[in-house]
């Protein structure tokens, strides 16, 4: 069972009212629910506060919150988006009925109850100001505040802004952005830490910094899209390089526009060329694939490549 609750906050009554946090929730939303072959995802439960016929209380969030944690759920990820406030006690959620930030909820009860919950994988993702206060470590008691199997990823750090453009967060336009494809690896798999890399590298050092924190032995996949090379294919690693410092030695006959191909060597060819596409092998001596056949030279694999090798090797993949 893998559970997500979503939450868009546009709506406050007496702060500042926000544009873009519940077209993200609708975002975040569907992106989530199925991952890119349709097949089912996340089952995903959604708060928007739109205006004032659907406010959202400090005691309505908490209740969610609750319920979305209270299970022994595969995954159970939290989404917000909407205000965040922070003072010399603590930060917090601002809900549509708060009149200052400090009387919305604590991103400390927040912590407990996902520290306290049966799901295997408890996932927080918070696009808020100040939102990297999230599970800061705990001087008064000397420990780690994450307990294990829970994993933070925040738009900002406790003493940033968040920012918003175009109707949309700057985070999760990125968050999104990686959960459609571009954290994914070479099987198709999208991890948080992958989406934090993704985020990360998309953000200058002059900008909001996304904040990860975690405290798990694996990362599970968020979601799963079309891996760029098929997996038997990607097995096959091994074979055509017996160890990952070998030199496949290419001539003429891999390459099927030559004057003497053969139809092994061409099959052969074209797994090289995809691994070539996708970074795991480069020519040697030969500026493409098509001259280290034609000129008899050779390939080999790049790092990423005897890193894939290697999970093949230990069935890892």
């Amino acid at each position: 069972m893998r559970k997500a609750l979503v939450i868009g906050i546009d709506y406050y009554e007496k702060v500042s009212l926000l544009h873009g946090c519940v077209n993200d929730a609708y975002s975040v939303k569907q992106v989530l629910e199925r991952h890119s072959d349709g097949t089912r995802n996340f089952a995903v439960a959604m708060i928007a506060a739109t205006g004032e016929s659907s406010p959202l209380s400090r005691k309505q969030l908490r209740e969610g919150i609750v319920e979305l944690f209270k299970d022994d759920s595969e995954v159970a990820l939290l989404y917000y988006s909407g205000h965040g406030f922070i003072d010399n006690f603590g930060g917090y959620l601002v809900t549509s009925d708060c009149s200052d930030g400090d009387d919305g909820l604590s991103m400390n009860e927040i912590l407990k109850i996902a520290n306290d919950s049966p799901a295997r994988n408890r996932i927080v993702v918070l696009d808020a100001c100040h939102s990297g206060l999230l599970g800061d470590f705990d001087r008064s008691v000397n420990v780690a505040t994450l307990k294990e199997g829970i994993t933070i990823l925040t738009s900002s750090s406790k003493d940033q802004y968040s920012v918003e453009t175009n109707g949309s967060g700057v985070f999760t336009n990125l968050f999104v952005d990686a959960l459609n494809g571009s954290a994914a690896n070479l099987v198709g798999h999208i991890t948080p830490g992958s989406v934090y890399a993704h985020i990360d590298q998309s953000l200058g050092p002059w900008q909001q910094r996304p904040i990860f924190k975690t405290n798990v032995k694996s990362f599970v996949a968020l979601r799963k899209t079309q891996p760029p090379i098929a997996l038997q294919e990607l097995h096959e690693i091994i074979e055509l390089f017996p160890d990952k410092g070998y030199q496949f030695p290419l001539d003429p006959s891999f390459e099927p526009d030559s004057d003497s191909p053969i139809k092994g060597n061409t099959q052969k060819f074209a797994i090289l060329q995809k691994y070539n596409r996708i970074n795991l092998l480069i020519p040697v001596d030969a500026p493409h694939m098509y001259h280290a056949a034609m000129e008899s030279k050779a390939c080999k694999l790049t790092v990423l490549g005897e890193h894939y090798w290697s999970l093949v090797k230990n069935e890892l993949l």
